[in-house]
């Protein structure tokens, strides 16, 4: 397709970035460090690391890896809220030329078995309050050789008092401390470790830099592997959008909210203002709206990024019109839709815009970005960035003309190389000519702007997160007194949407309760339906397959 979208390039962005800007995200990372050495680089529950000590406790983990015998491309897994321990192990392990494997900490124990067991992840490092998931999952995980304890707040000093009261209403389930068998403290490694042991590992961008767990249609995770070069390439991409709008020579400050295993965050606003030099707030528990715009008052900050669900719950508090924005010169939601009301909203309370971008795990994440000056919500997911080919295409693969719906399949140096371990599945997401295939249905206008219609898959998205029908179909299927089973996402004012399952009964007697308690002990908080329907049939196709748009379609029936 022709890049009709160049003509409305915001000025200052290139067509093009340039790929050789940097061999890897260890150099990145360490010019970053030395040009903005006495700059504050993140803040977590009112501690200040500057990057000079990010650069030094970065260098000590990375020398502690490669202490233990982690070499190139060994995976370590990271399962970490947004605390100061996430970025100096996610640096350390990528200096070491390690593979950053990001978990969510509220995983339960068959969630993180799967992809700990699938990545082969030789290190893990987990927070203290959630290490008892690891714990019982750690008998089925082989090849996991080494445990990394972090303490909340245990990076620049031990947290005391109020402090330590406000981590713990942070946190959803707080365990006493205790020891899992064979492990270290993150601590320990800070204390005893000599960051000049640390060897310089020659990285490119063919090198593995993360393996970033995502789903698919039958709803089994699968690892995307992402290169050096791919992350290069996005941070690029996204720099180039963002430099024209940003204040530059590490004055800018942006708010970290959404959990940097995320991909969204990770790029955004680990990686992407890391080269600015920009300060980090780095927020603990978003879902705390009152201590959320309690720590927002205290900062000028300049960024922010979110899904929607955020901006609206944080609109819905009065105390959100005592925080100053006089500073604030770019809002980015991403993760899921920008609805319209939100971002009217938004813009008449703040008096900025609010901006929407489309990305995938997959991509690094960034396909599309609207222009950061556009001053009204226009519904688009906006301009592909630079160096992306865009396609929209038929279910035969043939590419459609302008304002004709079909699948949007994108091309470019941000693209994964691949599904680790999954050659089928590599090769159905692909086209022939390299496009990747994003299962998201939409089209292009005459300007070049593109519009998203419906997903093609029937995934949930629940505050910006993916849910897989399959996985709780499998979960709840596994219940003794249920026959059949459908999952599906119904529209929720508060997140997007909420999990819904239609269940056929062997058990009469079998509770919307039950299930709800049961589907709880086995999947993250998000992932557990909120809406349980009981029926006596599911309508089904000729050969046997469940129709869920008519589910969709047909009211409730308790």
């Amino acid at each position: 397709m022709e890049k009709i979208w160049l003509k409305n390039y915001p000025k200052g962005v290139p067509a093009e970035i340039d790929l050789n800007d940097y061999a890897s995200l260890a150099e990145l990372f360490n010019e970053s460090c030395e040009r903005f050495a006495e700059s504050t680089a993140y803040i977590s529950m009112g501690q200040h690391m500057s990057y000079a000590q990010l650069h030094e406790s970065a260098r000590r983990f990375a020398a502690w890896l490669q202490a233990q015998g982690a070499t190139r491309g060994t995976r370590v897994a990271l399962m970490m809220p947004n605390i100061l321990q996430y970025p100096v192990a996610l640096f350390g392990t990528l200096l070491a030329g390690c593979t950053v494997v990001n978990c969510n900490p509220l995983y339960t124990a068959r969630e993180l078995e799967h992809q700990l067991r699938d990545a082969q992840a030789e290190f893990v490092v987990v927070v203290e309050n959630f290490a008892h998931t690891l714990q019982d999952a750690r008998a089925s995980l082989p090849d996991l050789k080494h445990v990394v304890v972090a303490t909340l707040g245990d990076m620049l000093g031990t947290l005391k008092g109020p402090i330590l009261n406000l981590i713990v209403r942070h946190v959803k389930k707080m365990v006493p401390a205790w020891s899992l068998p064979g492990h270290i403290r993150f601590a320990d490694i800070m204390k005893r470790t000599n960051a000049n042991s640390f060897r310089p590992v020659s990285l490119n961008h063919s090198d593995m830099a993360f393996l970033q767990y995502t789903g698919g249609t039958t709803g089994v995770a699968k690892g995307a592997v992402l290169s050096h070069g791919n992350l290069v390439a996005n941070l690029c991409q996204a720099y180039a959008w963002v430099k024209p709008h940003a204040k530059g020579n590490g004055k800018d400050f942006i708010v970290t909210a959404l959990p940097l295993y995320h991909i969204f965050a990770l790029t955004a606003n680990c990686l992407t203002f890391v080269r600015l030099g920009a300060t980090n707030l780095l927020i603990l528990n978003p879902r705390d709206i009152p201590g959320f715009i309690k720590e927002l008052r205290k900062y000028p900050f300049t960024a922010f990024t979110g899904v929607n669900t955020l901006f609206n719950a944080l609109m819905n508090n009065a105390a959100f019109k005592s925080i100053s924005f006089d500073n604030l010169m770019l809002t980015l939601g991403g993760g899921m839709a920008v609805q319209r009301p939100v971002a009217e909203r938004w813009k008449q309370m703040t008096g900025k815009p609010l901006t929407q971008a489309y990305g995938l795990t997959e991509t690094s994440p960034a396909v599309t970005i609207n222009p950061l000056d556009l001053r009204e919500f226009n519904g688009s997911i906006g301009l592909p960035v630079p160096s992306t080919d865009i396609s929209i295409r038929d279910d035969q693969g043939k590419e459609l003309g302008v304002n004709e719906t079909g699948e949007l399949c994108v091309r470019g140096p941000q693209v994964m190389q691949k599904y680790w371990n999954k050659e089928a599945e590599t090769q159905k997401a692909f086209e022939p000519d390299g496009f990747l295939r994003t299962g998201d249905m939409g089209y292009i206008n005459e300007d070049g702007y593109i519009f998203l219609v419906d997903r093609k898959k029937e995934l949930i998205i629940v505050s910006g997160f993916n849910v897989y029908p399959s996985e709780i179909e499998e979960v709840v299927a596994s219940h003794p007194s249920v026959s059949e089973v459908a999952a599906i996402g119904v529209d929720n004012g508060a997140s997007g949407e909420v999990v819904k399952i239609v269940v056929v009964r062997k058990d009469p007697s079998l509770t919307e309760k039950t299930l709800i308690d049961f589907c709880r002990s086995e999947l993250t908080g998000y992932k557990v339906p909120k809406v349980v329907e009981f029926r006596d049939e599911l309508p089904k196709t000729p050969v046997g397959k469940i129709l869920k748009r008519e589910l969709k379609q047909a009211p409730d029936r308790h």
